[in-house]
């Protein structure tokens, strides 16, 4: 399979690679550039562990092969801290103990981040709503919201 070239933004920096035309983002991600903090769940876009940001927009990777990405912006879950710093809202999952396995949270946390992004007061029914397509098998989600709460309460007060 002939590769093309791909050029992109991942976390902010000019990405340029040859990409098969039937690798995914996920793939590229996890393989080719080492984030493996996005997970691997379903493969088939129903449970929301490779989320990640695609010009701002919660998408799974698993379903977006990597040639559509031309000229694009991705944003991934190892952008989120800087340094040694959390981002509010990695913090307020911990505080909040919204954090069991782990294996959800890099997707619950990005689309939490595109939530908070467009709108910073949401309500409840908001929040439920934008994690909707992120599956959490350990926590029962009234953690998750109250973290996004509190990572949103946080922000206004910042």
């Amino acid at each position: 399979m002939k590769k093309q070239v791909l050029e992109f933004l991942v976390n902010g920096e000019p990405r340029a690679m040859a990409v098969a035309p039937n690798r995914t983002l996920l793939e590229i991600l996890r393989e080719d550039l080492g984030m493996t903090g996005t997970k691997c769940g379903c493969n088939q876009g129903a449970c929301g562990a490779c989320t990640v940001l695609i010009d701002g927009k919660p998408t799974s990777s698993c379903l977006v092969l990597g040639l559509e990405l031309q000229g694009r912006k991705v944003t991934t879950i190892e952008s989120l801290a800087v340094g040694n710093r959390l981002h509010p809202l990695q913090q307020a999952f911990i505080d909040q103990g919204a954090v069991q396995c782990g294996f959800c949270t890099p997707g619950m946390l990005l689309s939490a981040k595109a939530l908070l992004d467009r709108q910073p007061d949401p309500s409840h029914e908001d929040i439920k709503e934008a994690i909707a397509g992120n599956v959490c098998r350990c926590t029962g989600y009234v953690k998750i919201v109250e973290a996004i709460d509190a990572a949103a309460r946080h922000g206004r007060s910042a």
